[in-house]
């Protein structure tokens, strides 16, 4: 890794790092899950210059529901078992897509999105029960400390209060 692209791989993971803070002591006030999404897409939305669309799909009876999240509109219900969201909901890892065009079943809520990073949402057992979908209108827009900040983030979403 050249030392440019490492020192802005550090600056992202650094505002990562700020960004959480936040939202920790913001989900501090409720143990809702919902509410603690609607305040992550927003404050990702609103603090990420490369983020196009973000927001989270819930598991609801076996589909994939648009939660909250900011930005364009989106698909209501995604496909079963197609796309980015699914791949990492069956994976249960996160799934960092450079060009969504190049992605097998790839479903496009909006054809501006170019690349594309989804990480899985666990609940208090384990489970996967969502994910945190991020979109940019820019090829190739994200990285690993975009994974790895995003994985923090999803991580707390049923977090107890007590912690």
């Amino acid at each position: 890794m050249s030392q440019t692209k490492a020192s802005s791989e550090k600056r992202l993971a650094e505002r990562y790092e700020r960004i959480a803070s936040q939202l920790f002591a913001l989900f501090g006030k409720t143990e809702d899950p919902i509410a603690r999404m609607a305040t992550a897409a927003a404050v990702l939305h609103h603090k990420m210059p490369h983020y196009f669309w973000t927001g989270f799909y819930r598991l609801v009876n076996g589909d994939l529901i648009v939660g909250p999240y900011q930005g364009a509109l989106a698909c209501q219900v995604l496909e079963r078992g197609v796309g980015v969201c699914w791949a990492a909901v069956e994976r249960e890892e996160p799934v960092l897509v450079a060009d969504v065009h190049a992605f097998e079943g790839h479903i496009a809520c909006d054809p501006r999105s170019k690349s594309e990073v989804v990480v899985p949402v666990r609940d208090r057992n384990e489970n996967v029960v969502a994910v945190l979908d991020v979109d940019s209108e820019k090829p190739d827009a994200f990285s690993r400390a975009d994974v790895e900040g995003l994985t923090s983030i999803a991580g707390q979403i049923y977090a107890p209060l007590d912690l």
